[in-house]
């Protein structure tokens, strides 16, 4: 195993002091392990905190900042934070008007989440996010698995969230559109976790895994490796058999899984557009590239979100963070 790190140990720790010095938009609490905002959205407006296992950046400590969270924890490689730092970070962000918690659809994120709600003594609503159509179940995971779709409901509800939207109703708002979001992933090489020092499945180079999860967990199935234009249909046609999709425009992501070159998401996005186009889905807007990782995965995912006008809306006011930026 060759990695820019110091030790398995410590690599969560040294990432967080580079996040600090790298992003003035934020500030790292080092003893809970929690990126927040240095500039405090104003007194009043809903905070948003999320998190989960580190590796999947530059979700969620990369969203932090103008237009989306508030806080985000940094739990172990891919093991969720632990109560005690959502508690931290809740009572860190929540500046009088409550506090969403968007959480992905994983056993030990959703039970740690629960907890740190209960424990602190702030206002809190919380939003599943379970947008990947692969599995209905799995080792981690009662129900769908929460992926990129995260992301999406991340920038839609930070917008609200900062526009001054109350509590239940940017929970609301979350929710529904997370129920509109799915997304199919898949694998050229399996992700190598520090602490483990080797790939966590072996997949021959002749091969392909439909289906993964973002945690290195296996897919629906193997199949042989092949071109660009089959691997869009494997993803497109699950996504699009699950959710109507073709009555309403829809933001597109297309996500890179951490080891995957820009120009081949490129390619992708080329052929996953045809796909869509031929089954007269109007894409809205489009995003391209690696926001939500599997360490150094090579692979992608595709994510499609129905999206009323006032989505859209919300979708394309001002983000400023490390992972994603436009606007103002």
């Amino acid at each position: 195993m060759k990695k820019l790190i110091n030790s398995p140990g410590t690599v969560i720790a040294d990432a967080l002091r580079g996040i600090e010095v790298s992003d003035n938009r934020v500030r790292v609490d080092h003893t809970h392990r929690i990126v927040l905002r240095k500039e405090p959205k104003a007194d009043g407006k809903v905070a948003l905190v999320s998190g989960g296992g580190s590796g999947h950046e530059p979700l969620h400590a990369g969203f932090v900042g103008e237009g989306m969270l508030d806080a985000a924890c940094a739990g172990e490689m891919f093991t969720s934070p632990t109560p005690d730092q959502i508690v931290a970070a809740i009572d860190a962000a929540d500046t009088g008007a409550g506090t969403l918690l968007i959480v992905k659809n994983y056993t030990g994120d959703v039970m740690n989440f629960e907890m740190g709600a209960e424990l602190t003594g702030a206002q809190v609503r919380t939003v599943l996010v379970a947008d990947d159509v692969a599995v209905e179940d799995s080792t981690f995971t009662a129900g769908r698995r929460g992926v990129a779709g995260t992301m999406i409901v991340e920038k839609i509800a930070g917008a609200a969230a900062e526009e001054g939207m109350g509590l239940d109703d940017v929970a609301s708002l979350a929710r529904a559109v997370a129920a509109s979001t799915r997304s199919m992933g898949m694998a050229l090489t399996s992700c190598t976790v520090p602490a483990a020092g080797r790939p966590t499945f072996d997949l021959p180079e002749h091969e392909m895994e439909i289906g993964i999860g973002i945690h290195g967990e296996p897919g629906r199935h193997r199949e042989p490796f092949t071109d660009a234009a089959h691997i869009a249909r494997q993803l497109v046609e699950p996504v699009l058999a699950d959710l109507n999709f073709g009555d309403s425009d829809v933001i597109l992501l297309v996500n890179g899984m951490g080891g995957t070159p820009l120009i081949e998401l490129y390619v992708m996005v080329a052929e996953v557009t045809a796909l869509l186009e031929a089954a007269d889905v109007r894409i809205a807007r489009c995003l391209v590239g690696n926001y939500v990782t599997s360490l150094d995965m090579a692979g992608c995912s595709v994510t499609l979100t129905r999206a009323e006008p006032e989505w859209l809306r919300l979708y394309d006011e001002p983000v400023n963070t490390a992972g994603l930026r436009w606007g103002a």
